[in-house]
């Protein structure tokens, strides 16, 4: 069997609202389980491919400044 997880994430995300998906990742997130972390880099490259030069540079300050914290 050929499972892309790109490909069901974006089938099950496809045409949810804003609430959907921040019910999906908050739910992802506190959970805390391994095995969800794949989907949320989906989630991730989505965003970061839609993005422009500036929202990119703007997303890399504020992983950097999180990890700089951590």
């Amino acid at each position: 069997m050929n499972f892309q997880i790109r490909d069901a994430i974006t089938t099950n995300m496809t045409n949810n609202s804003a609430e959907q998906v921040r019910n999906v990742v908050e739910d992802a997130i506190q959970r805390g389980e391994e095995h969800l972390l794949p989907g949320l880099g989906v989630f991730f490259e989505k965003l970061w491919n839609h993005a422009g030069e500036q929202e990119k540079a703007k997303m890399a300050d504020e992983l950097a400044q999180v990890f700089a914290a951590s």
